[in-house]
C-alpha cells in the first residue's frame, strides 16, 4: 500500500513521522489560514469520542454547560496584570467591522470608516469575559458554587506550528468556578486535575504524572497551577491538561462579591480548567508505530471491521453467518464495519484499517466458511488467530477490553524505563539529549530554572504529587544551594 509504504519510521524521523501520520491516517490538513487546520471527519470522530467521555465526567462533578462570546473587549484583559501580560503577545484583534468593495471593483478591503470605537480580542482564554458575567449571576452565597464549562475554540497566534500539538485556533473545554472559600476552590481545581488524570489513564491508555507548576510555567494569573505530565514515545513531555487555582485575583478585577450567611460582602474564590485537540497528539505520539495509528477502543471512532473474502453466493452465504456476530456486537455498544465493497482489494484495506488503528479485524474467506471459523487479529501486538465463529462476538468484546488494557500497560512500562533520579547536573545535560523525565533536586529560584532552560531546552514540568519526596532534600544539582524540592524536569512540545 503505498500510504503506508511513504510512512516514514519512528526511528528515522520521529517528527516526520508524526507529522505524515496525521495525513496518511485521514485525521487533519493543513488549512488556507497560516497556523490552523482542518480536522477531517475521521479526526473528529476521535475528538467526539473524547467531548462525551469529559462531558459526562464533568456534568458528574456539577458543573454544567454554557456559552460565552468569541469576542472580548480589549479593556476586560487590562483588568488583570499578570493575565494580560502572559497572553499579550497571543492575542488577534479585531480592529474594524465592515469591508467594502475597491475603486476597481476588483474586490474588497478594510472600510475605514468602520472602525471600532474598541478594538475586540478574539479570545485566547476566557476567563475575562466570564468574571464580568459572573458578577450579574452571583450575589449571595446562595448562589455559589456556580461551576460552568464550555466547549468551544480559541485563538493564539503561533509563530511555529504542528497539527494538534500547537495550533494558531484549537477545540478544547474551559471550565470556570466560583467558591465560597480558598479551601472549596483549591479543592475543585486539585479534584478535575483528578478527572483529567483518570480520563488520560483509563479512557486515553495514557500514563500521567500529576503535579503542581512553577511559579515560572503557571497559568497568567493563577496563585497555582496544576498539570498533567505524559511522555511521547521520543522520551520528551506533553502537558496533556491543566487546572488553575486563580484564587480571588479574577473576582477582585471584576469586582464579583457575594453576601455571607453573616452578612459581609466577600470576593468569591475561583478556578479554570481545560483539555484541548492536543489529547489526540497525546494519543498519537504515545501508541502509535510504523504501520500508523494504534487507538484505544475506548476511544477508536471504529472499533471492529470485518472483512469477507469471497464474492457471488459465498458472499453471500458469509454475510448471513456474519450478520448475527454483527447484531451481538452493536447490541454490546461496540462500534462494526462490515467491508464488502468491492472496489478494494483485501490486502488494500487489511493495510489501510492497520493505519487508521483499528483495533480488531476479523476476516472470513471460503475455507472458513466451511470451517465454521473466523481470522482475528488484534491491532496493538498485530497478532492474528483463527478460532471458531461460535461466541466470536463474546471473545470480541473480552479482546477490546485486553487491548484497551495492554495498550496502557505497554505505555506505562515504557514511560516508567525513563524515569530518572538525577542530581548530578554534568550527567544530566547528557542524557536529557536522548529524552525522559528527570526528578532532580532545585533550588527554588527563577534564575536557575532559565539556566536549566537556556543551556538543556528542558523545562521543569511540576512538583510532582505521586513521587514522595527524599528525606534529605540535599542541593541543588546546578548551583549547589540547599535544594526546596525535588521536581520533574524534561524537553517538551
Amino acid at each position: 500500500m503505498a500510504e503506508l509504504k511513504d510512512l516514514t519510521k519512528r526511528a528515522d524521523n520521529y517528527s516526520q513521522w508524526y507529522n505524515d501520520l496525521i495525513v496518511k491516517a485521514d485525521l487533519a490538513e493543513q488549512s488556507a489560514v497560516r497556523g490552523c487546520m482542518v480536522i477531517k471527519p475521521y479526526g473528529y470522530a476521535i475528538w467526539e469520542k473524547m467531548q462525551q467521555q469529559l462531558d459526562k465526567m464533568f456534568k458528574e462533578t456539577g458543573a454544567q454547560n454554557a456559552y460565552f462570546p468569541l469576542l472580548i473587549p480589549k479593556s476586560f484583559l487590562s483588568r488583570e496584570a499578570e493575565h494580560v501580560e502572559g497572553f499579550a503577545k497571543e492575542c488577534a484583534v479585531v480592529t474594524h467591522y465592515r469591508l467594502k468593495a475597491t475603486a476597481d471593483k476588483s474586490g474588497v478591503e478594510v472600510d475605514p470608516a468602520a472602525k471600532l470605537e474598541e478594538e475586540l480580542i478574539v479570545r485566547p482564554t476566557s476567563e475575562t469575559i466570564i468574571w464580568n458575567t459572573y458578577k450579574n449571576w452571583i450575589h449571595s452565597w446562595r448562589d455559589l458554587p456556580l461551576m460552568c464549562n464550555q466547549w468551544c475554540n480559541v485563538m493564539r497566534w503561533e509563530m511555529r506550528t504542528r497539527p494538534f500539538l500547537r495550533t494558531s485556533e484549537f477545540l478544547w473545554q474551559e471550565g470556570h468556578t466560583a467558591h465560597a472559600t480558598r479551601e472549596e476552590a483549591e479543592e475543585e481545581a486539585q479534584k478535575m486535575l483528578g478527572v483529567y488524570a483518570k480520563f488520560a489513564e483509563e479512557w486515553m491508555a495514557v500514563p500521567v504524572v500529576q503535579g503542581v507548576k512553577s511559579e515560572t510555567e503557571r497559568f497568567a494569573g493563577a496563585l497555582d497551577t496544576y498539570t498533567i505530565e505524559a511522555m511521547m514515545q521520543d522520551g520528551k513531555a506533553l502537558q496533556s491538561g491543566t487546572s488553575h487555582f486563580l484564587g480571588q485575583n479574577f473576582a477582585k478585577a471584576f469586582e464579583v462579591t457575594y453576601l455571607t450567611k453573616e452578612n459581609k460582602q466577600e470576593y468569591v474564590w475561583a478556578t479554570s480548567w481545560g483539555v484541548s485537540t492536543r489529547l489526540i497528539g497525546a494519543l498519537i505520539m504515545t501508541h502509535s508505530d510504523d504501520n500508523g495509528l494504534v487507538l484505544p477502543p475506548r476511544l477508536a471512532p471504529l472499533q471492529v471491521v470485518i472483512v469477507p473474502i469471497s464474492k457471488g453466493e459465498q458472499l453471500q452465504a458469509i454475510t448471513e453467518k456474519l450478520t448475527p456476530v454483527i447484531e451481538q456486537l452493536r447490541a454490546a455498544g461496540i462500534t462494526v464495519k462490515y467491508d464488502d465493497a468491492d472496489n478494494k482489494r483485501p490486502g488494500f484495506k487489511f493495510a489501510d484499517y492497520e493505519l487508521k488503528g483499528v483495533p480488531v479485524r476479523l476476516v472470513m474467506g471460503g475455507r472458513d466458511l466451511e470451517n465454521g471459523t473466523i481470522e482475528v487479529m488484534r491491532r496493538d501486538t498485530l497478532e492474528k488467530e483463527t478460532r471458531p465463529v461460535e461466541g466470536i462476538a463474546e471473545y470480541v468484546i473480552s479482546l477490546l477490553v485486553d487491548i484497551q488494557k495492554n495498550i496502557f500497560t505497554k505505555a506505562k512500562t515504557a514511560r516508567d524505563e525513563k524515569i530518572y533520579t538525577c542530581s548530578d547536573y554534568s550527567e544530566f545535560k547528557e542524557k536529557v539529549k536522548d529524552g525522559g523525565f528527570f526528578f532532580c533536586p532545585w533550588d527554588g529560584t527563577a534564575e536557575t530554572e532559565a539556566r536549566i532552560k537556556e543551556e538543556t531546552q528542558a523545562t521543569i514540568r511540576c512538583v510532582p504529587f505521586h513521587i514522595p519526596q527524599p528525606e534529605n532534600l540535599g542541593v541543588d544539582m546546578v548551583t549547589g544551594q540547599p535544594a526546596k524540592q525535588w521536581v520533574i524536569i524534561a524537553r517538551s512540545y
